[in-house]
């Protein structure tokens, strides 16, 4: 649970400075923002959420 809130949270920072720095447009954040609403809500969220699992476990491994 506290590694997707930190994920949202990150996501959400990455989004703001998109939208200040990039150009990104608000409506373009907002399509972007909905469209991950109904990924959550398909049938492709749990290989979703299994391919950020593996992501995450892959990162935290690497040893420096």
């Amino acid at each position: 649970m506290a590694l997707s809130i930190s994920a949202v949270v990150l996501l959400a920072i990455i989004v703001f400075l998109l939208v200040r720095k990039s150009g990104l447009k608000a409506g373009h954040a907002a399509i972007c923002v909905l469209l991950g609403f109904y990924l959550a809500s398909s049938s492709m969220a749990p290989t979703l959420n299994q391919l950020t699992t593996s992501v995450t476990s892959m990162i935290s491994n690497i040893k420096f």
